[in-house]
């Protein structure tokens, strides 16, 4: 298995490579840069995230999916363990660690979460237009944040 880490972008270069695209878009997401994340998307593109049943096609709703997740995630990093790339394709391999806060009585509790998935995107003329992320739901803890968006589904 090839490891490769994400390096910080200062402003998401623009790579060429499939590969190069997914670990930028990757690398800002770790550092909370989803303007310049969602920059890199297609006007026209797919982002299915497979474990909580959400697609997304807008720009707009895709930027309050990832400000959600960082907002009841904010600790959460993804560290790729290896990518491969094939023709118009890019495949990541990761490991995603975070903290969620869970309410006991009167107290929150901080309860580590750590899990591994999938990325597989689709890039043309060095634009995102298919992502797809798979991982295990029930150990992400992310229902949560599925709840926010169940509705943008049937759209």
């Amino acid at each position: 298995m090839i490891s490769t880490s994400i390096k910080p972008d200062n402003g998401l270069s623009r790579a060429t490579s499939p590969q190069g695209i997914l670990q930028s878009v990757l690398a800002g997401l770790n550092e909370g840069r989803i303007s310049k994340v969602v920059e890199q998307f297609d006007e026209l593109f797919t982002f299915d995230d497979h474990a909580l049943g959400l697609e997304f096609s807008d720009k707009e709703r895709l930027t309050e999916f990832f400000q959600k997740s960082r907002e009841l995630f904010p600790e959460a990093a993804v560290e790729v363990d290896s990518t491969r790339e094939c023709g118009d394709h890019a495949i990541a391999e990761w490991k995603l660690t975070a903290t969620e806060s869970v309410p006991f009585g009167p107290v929150r509790l901080r309860s580590p979460i750590s899990l591994r998935g999938t990325s597989i995107v689709q890039i043309k003329n060095g634009r995102v237009i298919r992502w797809s992320d798979y991982y295990d739901r029930v150990t992400s803890r992310r229902v949560s944040l599925a709840a926010f968006f169940e509705d943008w589904g049937e759209r």
